[in-house]
This record gives C-alpha cells, sequence and structure tokens, in this order.
C-alpha cells in the first residue's frame, strides 16, 4: 500500500468491521472487499489483513465503523463478537495515516440521512441507534432501555428477539417499538437498517429501508462534515 496525499481531494478508505465480516470501500471505487471476522480477530489482525486486501488502493485517511459505543473518538468497550484490544489500540498509528472512528450504526446512519429529524434504528445481532437532527448526528444506546416484561429493546428487536419470538411477532414488535420511538424523539421519518430489516414483508408507517451500502456513503461524509 503506498497511499498518495492530494491537497484537492482527500482519498477516503471506509471499512465497516462487522461481527461476521470486515468490509472496505475507498474514493473513486465501485465493489468492496470484505474478509471474514470473529471472536478470535484482534485490532492488530484487523489492521493487517486490511492493508494487505487494499494494496492497490490509494488512501490518505480512513473513517472506521466500530460495533460499539465511541466516546472522544475512542471505543468505550470491548465488541461483544471480536477478539480483544481495541479500547486501547492506536489504529491511525498502526494505519499510518489519520483515523476517525465512528459507531457502526452511527456510520450508516449518516449515509441514510435525507435531511430533517431522522431516526436509524439498525436490526442486526443487536440494535443500533443514532439520530440526525437537522444534520447533526448524535450517536445513541436506545438498546438497552427497558421495553417490556423487564426485556430491553434490543432484546426484543435484535436477534434473540427474533429467534426467541418467531418473525411473525418479532415484525409485531419492530412496527410498535417503530411508533413508539418515531413519537417520543419527534423524528419525520425512520430508517431502518441492518441485515434483519430484509425480513420485515411491510414496513411500519413513516419508516423506509436503508441499505447496508449507505455505511460506506457516512464514512465518506464523515470526512466532509
Amino acid at each position: 500500500m503506498k497511499p498518495k496525499s492530494s491537497a484537492k481531494s482527500p482519498k477516503i478508505l471506509v471499512i465497516d468491521v462487522g461481527g461476521t465480516n470486515v468490509k472496505m470501500l475507498a474514493s473513486g471505487q465501485k465493489e468492496p472487499r470484505r474478509f471474514p471476522s470473529g471472536p478470535t480477530m484482534t485490532p492488530g489482525n484487523m489492521v493487517k489483513q486490511v492493508k494487505e486486501a487494499t494494496k492497490d488502493w490509494e488512501y490518505d485517511r480512513i473513517s472506521l465503523g466500530y460495533p460499539g459505543p465511541i466516546i472522544n473518538g475512542r471505543p468505550l468497550r470491548e465488541p461483544h463478537n471480536l477478539g480483544s484490544g481495541w479500547m486501547a489500540f492506536s489504529f491511525s498509528k498502526a494505519f499510518g495515516l489519520p483515523v476517525k472512528i465512528i459507531n457502526d450504526a452511527s456510520m450508516q446512519a449518516l449515509g441514510s440521512y435525507e435531511g430533517g429529524h431522522m431516526l436509524f434504528l439498525g436490526l442486526g445481532t443487536g440494535l443500533g441507534s443514532a439520530m440526525i437532527v437537522d444534520g447533526f448526528l448524535q450517536p445513541m444506546e436506545l438498546a438497552h432501555l427497558l421495553y417490556k416484561k423487564g426485556k430491553t429493546y434490543e432484546d426484543y428487536l435484535g436477534l434473540r428477539g427474533l429467534e426467541r419470538l418467531g418473525k411473525k411477532k418479532w415484525r409485531r414488535h419492530v412496527a410498535k417499538v417503530v411508533e413508539r420511538l418515531k413519537e417520543a424523539l419527534a423524528a419525520d421519518y425512520v430508517v431502518l437498517g441492518g441485515g434483519n430489516s430484509k425480513k420485515l414483508d411491510t414496513l411500519p408507517a413513516g419508516a423506509r429501508l436503508g441499505k447496508n451500502e449507505n455505511a460506506f456513503i457516512g464514512g465518506f461524509r464523515l470526512w466532509k462534515e
């Protein structure tokens, strides 16, 4: 990899770190690349594999979507589905480039935004959430708030809820939660992203489907803010 800087047009590499795969896309490229992640993947392994997978791409800065909360540009806790060592890791030092780290749901939210007040809910292994109000991004942690019967929103809308309830009941709870949160947070619309959003047969009122590739758009937008 020989990144070349350009004062006129920054070249950005977006890395979307997930519990199953790490996906990458750089400025000017059309097709993302990926490699498997999983419970043994450390940040050092991730950096090494990203460098190898993108050695023929040019980039001078990086956006990194992380599966967990971010405080002051650093992970607040270790990821549930990956190896350890992420909290103390220096990504800028490892890559030798400026790196902006953002929660993965926030990155997809940023790429899904079309103005106004938008609530983003990521229906995946867990429940990602973020809100953008008139262009200002606010990462959120709605997943662990109590919802019903001593269980959280994530217990119902995440993968555990889908498996426990079955598709039919799970879809009903998705609709109820979208209605409740849209009203409570005064959102103009709700974007439903994450892999399990594809399991919805009809969309709740005021909701639209996101796309996983919007995470890359969000990563590019991160450097334009």
